[in-house]
C-alpha cells in the first residue's frame, strides 16, 4: 500500500512550519525552496510579485536550518517565509511604489517592521505589486501592469495591498506585509479569501519611510491565513520606537485595552449613509455575525453607525491631492515621471488652503473623539469589509453596485474612517459568493484591542470544510 502523498510545505502555515522546524520533519530550506516553487507556478497568472531575492533568501534559509538543527531559533518565525509590500523600504531591493521615476530607489534604510522581521529571522522572499503611489482600490501600475485575483485572474484582488493579498491566497508565502491607509489591507484581503489586520496608528512603529500622503492615516499592516501566523507575525513587528512618539501613545493604550470577554457587545451596521451593498456580501456577512455570536453569547443589535461621517468623505478626496502636491514640490523629479492622473491630483492639491487641511485635521481629531465615545456603549462594530465583489482587473473601481451608479470610493465605504480614526480593525473571510469569490466582514474596536479582535475573528471565521481551500489556480 503506497503511502499518501505529503502535503506541499507552502500550503502549511508559519505555525505549522514552525513546528515541522523544530520536530525536524522540514526545513527553513525546504520550506523557502516549496514557496519559490509555488511562485513560479502562480506568477504568469497573477503578476504578483515585482522581485525576489531568491539568492540571498536560500542563503538565509540554510542559515536558519542551521539554528533550527543547534535548537537556536531566533524567535517563532524564523525561517518562515514573507513577503514585503513595495512601498515599504528595503535595503536590499528597490522600493518601487509602482513609479516609473523610482524604479532603482534604494536609499540604503528601511522600514523598522522589515528590520524587525530579518532580526526574528524570517526569510524575507520578495516585493508584492502595488498601484502607483498606493493610491488606489486596484493594483496596476506602469512599471509591472496588472495584478489578478487568485479566485478568478480576469478580475481584481483589490488595493492597494493586491500583490500581498494574491500571493498569500494563492501559497506564496504564509506570511505578508503591507500597509493600510484606507482599507488597503482589508478590502484586498477581503477580496482573496484571507485575514487582514490593520492596527491601532502606533501598534507598528514607522521609522525611514516613503513620504506620507495620508496624514497619520497609513500604518503597517498584516495578512495570513489563520489568526494564530497573525498572532505570530504581530508579535515580532510591534512595539514602540524612538522615532515615532506614537508608537509610546499606542503602547499605553495596549496596556489599558479590555482583554476578550464574553458577552462582548457588538453592533453590526449593514451600511453606511444608504450606500449600496452587494447582497451576496450583506448576507453572508450578516449570518457570520448572526452565528457567531449566537454560539459564543455576544451580544449582538443592528443598527446604523452612531458617526457623522460626512465631512470626513467630503474631505478624504483632497487627502491625497495635498500630499502629492507637497511630495512633487519635495521631489520635482518624481512629479515629472508619474502618471498624468497623479500629476493632476498634484495640481488640485495646490489649489488646497490652509484652511482646508485645518479642516481636515479638526475633522479627524473630533472622530477619533466621537469613537472613543462609541466605544463605551460597544466592544466591537461590525460591517461589511467592501460593498462590492471583485471587478475587472484592469478597471480602477466598480460603476455600479447592486444596480446603482457609485463614484471611485462605493466599493470603499467602509474603510477609511476607520483609518481617519485611527482604530484597529480586521478583515475576516466568512465565505464564498454564488460565483465562488470570497467575501469579508470587517471587525472594529478601540484602540489597543487587537487582542481582542484576534480573538473574535476565530471565532467568526468558519470552520474548514464545504469550501474550496485554495484558489482553482
Amino acid at each position: 500500500m503506497s503511502a499518501a502523498p505529503r502535503t506541499p510545505l507552502w500550503q502549511a502555515s508559519a505555525a505549522a512550519l514552525q513546528q515541522a522546524f523544530a520536530n525536524g520533519t522540514a526545513t527553513p530550506l525546504q520550506a523557502l525552496d516549496s514557496c519559490l516553487q509555488r511562485i513560479a507556478e502562480v506568477q504568469p497568472q497573477l503578476n504578483a510579485f515585482v522581485a525576489l531575492r531568491t539568492a540571498a533568501a536560500r542563503d538565509e534559509a540554510r542559515a536558519s536550518t542551521q539554528r533550527h538543527a543547534a535548537g537556536r531559533p531566533l524567535s517563532p518565525l524564523d525561517g518562515v517565509p514573507v513577503s514585503i509590500k513595495d512601498n515599504l523600504l528595503t535595503r536590499d531591493l528597490p522600493t518601487t511604489w509602482g513609479t516609473r521615476a523610482l524604479r532603482q530607489y534604494q536609499p540604503g534604510h528601511e522600514e523598522l517592521a522589515v528590520t524587525r522581521l530579518r532580526a526574528a529571522g524570517a526569510i524575507i522572499v520578495g516585493k508584492t505589486n502595488v498601484p502607483e503611489f498606493t493610491l488606489e482600490g486596484y493594483t496596476d501600475n506602469p512599471l509591472f501592469g496588472v495584478t489578478r485575483n487568485p479566485w478568478n485572474p480576469a478580475l481584481t484582488p483589490g488595493g492597494s495591498s493586491g500583490g500581498a493579498a494574491a500571493s498569500l491566497a494563492a501559497g506564496c508565502t504564509p506570511l505578508a506585509l503591507g500597509t493600510d491607509g484606507g482599507g488597503s489591507i482589508r478590502r484586498p484581503a477581503a477580496h482573496c479569501g484571507v485575514l487582514g489586520l490593520k492596527p491601532t496608528l502606533g501598534t507598528i512603529a514607522r521609522t525611514h519611510g516613503l513620504p506620507t500622503l495620508l496624514l497619520d492615516y497609513e500604518v503597517v499592516g498584516l495578512m495570513a491565513r489563520t489568526v494564530s501566523d497573525l498572532r505570530l507575525l504581530l508579535a515580532v513587528v510591534e512595539g514602540p520606537d524612538i522615532g515615532d512618539t506614537s508608537s509610546w501613545a499606542a503602547q499605553a493604550l495596549r496596556a489599558r485595552a479590555d482583554g476578550a470577554h464574553a458577552p462582548l457587545r457588538m453592533l453590526y451596521a449593514a451600511t453606511l449613509d444608504a450606500a449600496p451593498v452587494d447582497p451576496g456580501i450583506a448576507a453572508a456577512c450578516a449570518r457570520a455575525v448572526r452565528q457567531g455570536c449566537a454560539e459564543h453569547g455576544h451580544r449582538l443589535e443592528h443598527g446604523a453607525l452612531p458617526l457623522d461621517l460626512q465631512a470626513l468623505n467630503q474631505g478624504w478626496p483632497r487627502v491625497a491631492q495635498m500630499g502629492l502636491a507637497q511630495m512633487f514640490g519635495a521631489h520635482p523629479e518624481w512629479g515629472a515621471q508619474a502618471s498624468e492622473k497623479y500629476r493632476a491630483m498634484a495640481r488640485q492639491g495646490m489649489e488646497r488652503g490652509a484652511a482646508e487641511l485645518w479642516q481636515l485635521l479638526d475633522t479627524t481629531a473630533q472622530l477619533r473623539r466621537d469613537c472613543a465615545q462609541m466605544f463605551m456603549q460597544w466592544d466591537v462594530v461590525a460591517m461589511p469589509c467592501t460593498a462590492a465583489q471583485p471587478w475587472p482587473a484592469r478597471e480602477a473601481y466598480p460603476a455600479e453596485i447592486d444596480g446603482r451608479a457609485v463614484g471611485p470610493r462605493g466599493h470603499a465605504v467602509f474603510t477609511g474612517w476607520v483609518n481617519a480614526a485611527g482604530l484597529p480593525a480586521i478583515s475576516v473571510p466568512v465565505g464564498f459568493d454564488a460565483n465562488g469569490l470570497p467575501i469579508g466582514l470587517q471587525l472594529v474596536a478601540r484602540p489597543g484591542a487587537e487582542p481582542l479582535l484576534l480573538q473574535l475573528a476565530q471565532q467568526l471565521q468558519p470552520r474548514p470544510g464545504g469550501a474550496p481551500a485554495w484558489p482553482p489556480l
